[in-house]
């Protein structure tokens, strides 16, 4: 039987090696009964990839993925200081 903490550091370990996924900036915390995903990623596709690779190695585990998406490119507008 795994436990939460198991299964948490089985998460984390597969972020980290796993190698279209390599990403040491996402958290995993258990919440009742699923698994939260968060951080922020470059992109949707990547975000997306990560949600598809844990979902995928972890079927028996409700998965939400909670990662924010992080503006890469430079502003459109200019930003006014006062």
């Amino acid at each position: 039987m795994t436990t939460d903490t198991d299964l948490e550091a089985e998460i984390q370990r597969l972020l980290t090696e796993h190698d279209r996924i390599a990403e040491q900036g996402i958290t995993v915390q258990r919440r009742d009964h699923l698994i939260v995903l968060g951080g922020e990623v470059e992109s949707a596709q990547r975000r997306d990839e990560i949600c598809k690779q844990i979902s995928t190695h972890f079927p028996d585990v409700q998965i939400t993925c909670d990662i924010g998406i992080t503006r890469a490119q430079a502003p459109s507008e200019v930003e006014e200081i006062s």
